[in-house]
C-alpha cells in the first residue's frame, strides 16, 4: 500500500490495500513492516530525506509544505520552512507551534525519569463502570457498550472499593464515574500541568499515548520509529482491554482476572515486560524530539514558548467531565 493508514477504533480499518483489507493487528503490523523497509526517513542537516520519493507523490500521499525535491535522491523535509523558523513574519507563528512540541518533550523527559507505579492494576477501566447503590448511572459506561460485561456489577465495585485507585494519567481520571472520584489516591480532581508531576513508566495509557506524540512529529518522524510506537500502543491497549471488566474474546483478548490475586500477579508480569519494551522506544522518541525543535524553531521562539506557557496547562481533568 502507498498510502500512510490512518489510527481507528476498527482494525478493520486499520489499512486497506487494493488487494484485500486488513482484518487483524498482525496482518497490519506486517503490512506496515512491508511498507516501512522500503520508505526510510534519513535525517539530514536541514531535514528528513524521504528516498526514493517523487513528484508524483505529492498528488496522493505527501506534505507540499516544507519539501523540497532533490533529484536521484527523494523529497527533503525542511521543519525551519514548514514552520517558517527564519521568517520574521511568521516568528509569533513559529513561537505558539512550538508549544505542543515543548510540552510532548517535557512529558517524555519526566515519564523516563519517574518511579513505576506497579500496584494500580488496570483499575481506571473499572473505575469507569463503578455504580455504587444510589448513585447516577456512569457516564463513560456508553463508550463500551457494545461489549459485554464478564463480572457482575458487584465484583467491579468490590474491586474498586478494595483499596481504591492508583491512576497517575491525567486524562483517565476524565472516565471515571462521578462516584469514583473520592477513591482515587492521586487526586479527584487533576490540571493537565499534573502530569509532568504524575505520568509514570508503567501506565498503559502512558504507552498509548506515545502513538500521538509521534504522530505529531509527522511529516517529520521516521517510519520505523513510528512502527515501533504503535506496535507498543496496540500491546498497552490489548493489556488494558485484558484487565478490564469487558469480555472483548470475540477479538481474542484473553482475560488477565485483576478482581483476583492470581490475576493481579499476571497484570504485573504483562506491565512490568511491556514497560522494559516501552522505556527504549520512549527513549528514542525523545531523542527524536530533541533532534526536531531546533531544526524547527527559532531559539527565541523556544524560549519565548517555555517562558509563556499556554492556559491548557491549567485546564482542570475531573470524574465524569467526558
Amino acid at each position: 500500500p502507498k498510502q500512510l493508514a490512518r489510527w481507528s477504533p476498527s482494525v478493520g480499518l486499520l489499512l486497506k490495500s487494493k488487494r484485500k483489507t486488513i482484518e487483524s493487528i498482525e496482518e497490519f503490523e506486517e503490512a506496515s513492516a512491508a511498507y516501512t523497509t522500503k520508505n526510510i526517513c534519513h535525517t539530514e542537516k536541514d531535514g528528513i530525506l524521504l528516498e526514493g520519493a517523487t513528484d508524483d507523490d505529492f498528488a496522493s500521499s505527501l506534505h507540499l509544505r516544507g519539501a523540497n525535491v532533490i533529484e536521484n535522491e527523494g523529497v527533503l523535509y525542511s521543519p525551519a520552512v514548514y514552520y517558517g523558523k527564519n521568517d520574521p513574519s511568521r516568528i509569533r507563528e513559529n513561537t505558539k507551534s512550538a508549544t505542543p512540541f515543548l510540552w510532548y518533550k517535557s512529558v517524555l523527559t519526566q515519564t523516563l525519569k519517574a518511579e513505576p507505579v506497579l500496584h494500580c492494576h488496570g483499575l481506571h477501566e473499572w473505575a469507569m463502570q463503578y455504580h455504587p447503590n444510589g448513585a447516577p448511572p456512569p457516564p463513560s459506561a456508553k463508550y463500551q457498550s457494545h461489549l459485554k460485561l464478564r463480572v457482575s456489577r458487584e465484583v467491579i465495585n468490590n474491586a474498586v472499593e478494595r483499596r481504591g485507585v492508583s491512576c497517575t494519567h491525567v486524562d483517565a481520571l476524565r472516565y471515571f464515574a462521578p462516584a469514583a472520584a473520592s477513591l482515587n489516591h492521586h487526586g479527584a480532581s487533576l490540571q493537565r500541568i499534573d502530569q509532568l508531576r504524575l505520568e509514570q513508566p508503567a501506565c498503559v495509557h502512558a504507552h498509548m499515548d506515545l502513538l500521538k506524540i509521534c504522530l505529531k512529529l509527522r511529516p517529520f518522524n521516521d517510519p520505523v520509529l513510528l512502527q515501533r510506537v504503535l506496535e507498543v500502543a496496540l500491546k498497552a491497549r490489548r493489556l488494558d482491554v485484558a484487565a478490564s471488566p469487558y469480555d472483548a474474546s470475540s477479538y481474542g483478548v484473553d482475560v488477565v482476572p485483576i478482581e483476583t490475586e492470581q490475576g493481579r500477579s499476571e497484570y504485573r508480569k504483562q506491565q512490568k515486560a511491556l514497560m522494559q519494551h516501552a522505556d527504549v522506544v520512549r527513549q528514542d522518541l525523545l531523542l527524536a524530539y530533541e533532534h526536531f525543535l531546533p531544526m524547527a524553531f527559532h531559539e527565541d521562539s523556544i524560549r519565548q514558548a517555555i517562558d509563556k506557557p499556554q492556559s491548557e496547562r491549567f485546564a482542570k481533568s475531573e470524574p465524569g467531565g467526558l
